[in-house]
């Protein structure tokens, strides 16, 4: 029998779920949400399913599953809902932008036994998944170091700046996420820096658009995170992880894979654009694992504590911004260190 989901926000990154679901084996897209009329209407003229509000959704017999695709500043409640209504989750990062409200989720989670899936598309993706094989099959030897290198083409708007929580709990935490899956170990100590060099108007809201960062675990491995606003030359996304016994990477996926040689050189076709085509299969790839997680009645692959982990690294990284200093994972997260 198919899991039966339902998508909780038709824009632009819930109909990229919704078509994920549709394209899957297994899965049935049952129902739509979304508070502006013409955007469940396009998703449902796409994808099909019903047009439902969301509290409707979480007590229908028929919906097994809900995708969360709302503005983060819901996340938590309708996950919390969800779990409440027997509903199994998928949702985007990250849970909210506040570290206790995450913890505070998530108990709700662990009380009520509710399977919860975080969209770390980046882990799905089939080169990074080759990545970590490559790791996992000890043709590097031990890991030393990781370095993540994720631009985008453009800053987005003011309006998105000012709602997003930062640069840090919004696009770094992607590499915060792929660092410690790549690591191997969770991060000891954090030391970022941050400037504005691609738009004013960024800074003026508070945000950043240039940033480095440097992890450091108790081993003393250590990952180097840079990322920027803009990439004139498209979606710059690469990886490289080195080992005692050699380096794996993964470089920037073109537009097409031909390369014109002549008197003036090699040239090679542009970058893909942005993220939902850079990422289209791993999103594909996200849907059938919360699939396969549902049917064989275990936990998916990336869940809360990855979020609650990528968001603490987040809140560490502004940390070290704004003192200047290393900052200590388990005082973000309020342990003993």
């Amino acid at each position: 029998m198919a899991i039966r989901f339902a998508v909780l926000g038709a824009g632009r990154i819930g109909q990229v779920h919704a078509k994920a679901i549709d394209a899957t084996d297994g899965a049935e897209l049952v129902a739509i949400a979304d508070p502006f009329a013409v955007a469940a209407q396009a998703a449902q003229a796409k994808f099909g399913g019903d047009i439902r509000d969301i509290d409707t959704i979480m007590t229908s017999d028929d919906v097994d599953a809900v995708v969360i695709c709302t503005p983060t500043d819901t996340h938590a409640d309708l996950i919390e809902q969800a779990c409440r209504e027997g509903k199994a989750i998928f949702c985007e990062k990250p849970i909210d932008l506040n570290l206790q409200r995450v913890k505070d989720c998530l108990a709700v989670v662990a009380q009520t036994h509710t399977p919860l899936m975080l969209g770390f598309n980046r882990r799905y993706d089939p080169d990074f998944m080759a990545l970590r094989g490559a790791i996992d099959a000890g043709q590097i030897g031990v890991v030393e170091m990781v370095t993540l290198t994720s631009r985008d083409p453009a800053a987005p708007p003011p309006e998105y700046i000012g709602r997003s929580g930062g640069i840090f709990r919004d696009m770094t935490i992607h590499d915060f996420d792929v660092a410690r899956w790549m690591l191997g170990e969770e991060v000891e100590t954090v030391m970022a820096a941050a400037s504005v060099l691609v738009d004013p108007e960024i800074g003026k809201l508070g945000d950043y658009d240039s940033v480095n960062v440097i992890l450091r675990t108790a081993s003393g491995k250590q990952a180097t995170i840079n990322n920027s606003r803009r990439a004139s030359y498209g979606y710059d996304q690469r990886i490289e992880v080195h080992g005692s016994l050699g380096a794996v990477q993964v470089d920037n996926v073109h537009t097409s894979r031909v390369t014109v040689a002549g008197e003036g050189g090699y040239t090679k076709p542009p970058l893909l654009d942005f993220f939902m085509s850079r990422y289209e299969v791993a999103y594909a790839a996200e849907i059938a694992e919360m699939v396969a997680a549902l049917t064989e009645k275990r936990p998916p692959r990336t869940g809360g504590h990855d979020g609650l982990m990528a968001l603490a690294l987040a809140e560490a990284a502004v940390q070290s911004v704004e003192s200047g200093q290393a900052v200590k994972l388990a005082d973000v997260l309020g342990l003993k260190s």
